[in-house]
């Protein structure tokens, strides 16, 4: 009893279902108009329009709404479109002269382009309040489909000349199923096909040009349709200059500041120094925050930066060499007297130098041979200057040992000479030069660098 209880429940459940269905199936041909209904009677969307009759023809138009972020980091651009797609179908052909617009959710009945963008790393299409599609039906066949779509696509980004790049990003749709030979795209108005980026605002970008190009997508299986949108952006570089350019060159003539104080005020000129030092460090770090981490990109900034943070260290440096020399050589007495000692050590290398060659030409002279004079006996003999006759015999020394000796000498006053020219005789001039050779120095390389980087 209990079996055929439940197979009655089963059959009972079942009718009422499938009464159901049939019910709703009539009131949704009920809120079909005649015309829609006469126009999907027989119509197939899983077969596209001119399924045998060669390629149907997609035109396309954007409306960009929004670019939200641009993000150097992930090369990326996150921007709002309406994206609109108009193609004719036969099928869809009726009488009359008025357009029909039909609500969004019966889009699932139509036939649509697979169309797709191609650099898309996260798309969604909004939904609130209820779908953002919209479908026209016009009397020729002509459908109007238009989509509200935001979209983060990828952008290739040269950053050499961060921040005054100027970068060109690209939206590319392709058809995804349809080969050249099923669809074709193509831009409903040219360059006016894309409308909006006149009155658009962007924080640190402003857009220059923009134009649309026709391509295809050659893959391995075929060839697709490819429209492509070029937009050329150029970042805005006061918000830089405020930002990083005028603090790190602030810091630079913070660092001159040392040179104006004494030598003696050691904590004050090394505190200036390493304050200094520690602040650029800071400033460059903070800097790069914002950028990505890779080693090929040698940014406009970076140079910048470095080039700061070298006239700071070289500050710091300089105060180390002059404080070295200080004590070295306390004052400027010193230095003149240290001039004096070595210009009497070369007067005595002079005259070491002459006494060494007078030796060598008076034994040159004796090495030649003494006179032979007759003696009482008639025998040829040695004259009392001899050596032999009143003096012992000396050593003969070579003329080649005292020439060395001389040239030796001679490179021995050169190199002193040298030294002498680099001794700085009051370490207090070190400043002095200073004072004019940094500026001078950061004005020179801030126009190379400006001229470089805004004209090349």
């Amino acid at each position: 009893m209990t079996f055929f209880s439940s197979l009655f429940v089963l059959l009972f459940i079942s009718r009422f279902l499938e009464n159901s269905l049939l019910s709703a199936e009539v009131k949704e041909g009920e809120i079909l108009p005649p015309t829609i209904q006469k126009l999907m009677k027989g119509y197939n969307k899983y077969l596209r329009p001119f399924f045998d009759n060669g390629p149907v023809t997609v035109g396309m138009s954007l409306d960009i709404a929004s670019i939200d972020t641009i993000s150097e980091i992930n090369m990326d651009y996150t921007a709002t479109i309406f994206l609109r797609q108009r193609w004719t179908d036969e099928r869809l052909v009726f009488e009359g002269n008025k357009s029909l617009s039909l609500d969004g959710r019966l889009v699932e009945l139509l036939w649509v382009p697979d169309t797709f963008i191609v650099d898309s790393k996260k798309s969604f299409l909004h939904d609130i309040t209820v779908e953002n599609r919209l479908i026209r039906i016009f009397p020729n066949g002509t459908v109007l489909y238009a989509l509200r779509i935001t979209t983060t696509v990828a952008c290739n980004m040269d950053l050499t000349k961060y921040p005054m790049d100027k970068q060109t990003c690209t939206l590319q749709l392709e058809s995804w199923g349809y080969n050249i030979n099923d669809v074709m795209f193509y831009w409903a108005r040219g360059n006016d096909s894309v409308s909006g980026l006149d009155t658009l605002k962007l924080a640190q970008f402003t857009v220059e040009d923009h134009y649309t190009s026709v391509s295809e997508a050659v893959y391995e299986t075929g060839n697709y349709p490819k429209l492509i949108f070029h937009f050329e952006l150029k970042r805005s570089i006061l918000y830089f200059i405020l930002e990083t350019y005028v603090p790190s060159s602030l810091l630079v003539v913070l660092s001159w500041v040392s040179f104006w104080i004494s030598q003696s005020s050691v904590p004050a000129r090394i505190c200036i120094g390493v304050t200094t030092v520690l602040t650029m460090t800071t400033l460059m770090m903070g800097a790069r925050t914002s950028l990505p981490n890779a080693n090929c990109f040698i940014k406009a900034i970076d140079v910048y930066l470095g080039i700061c943070f070298s006239f700071i260290f070289g500050a710091l440096i300089e105060y180390a060499v002059a404080h070295f020399c200080t004590l070295q050589h306390p004052d400027y007495n010193n230095g003149l007297m240290y001039g004096h000692h070595m210009h009497e050590c070369e007067e005595e290398m002079n005259g070491i130098v002459t006494t060494i060659t007078s030796d060598s030409s008076r034994l040159k002279r004796r090495k030649d041979g003494p006179a032979l004079v007759p003696t009482v006996t008639g025998e040829p003999g040695l004259t009392p200057s001899s050596p032999t006759a009143s003096e012992p015999k000396t050593a003969e020394v070579p003329t080649e040992l005292f020439s060395r000796c001389a040239k030796n000498i001679s490179v021995l006053r050169k190199i002193l000479r040298s030294i002498n020219c680099c001794h700085v005789e009051n370490p207090h001039y070190i400043d002095n030069y200073s004072r004019l050779t940094f500026p001078l120095s950061f004005i020179f390389v801030n126009l190379l660098y400006w001229t470089y980087y805004l004209y090349f």
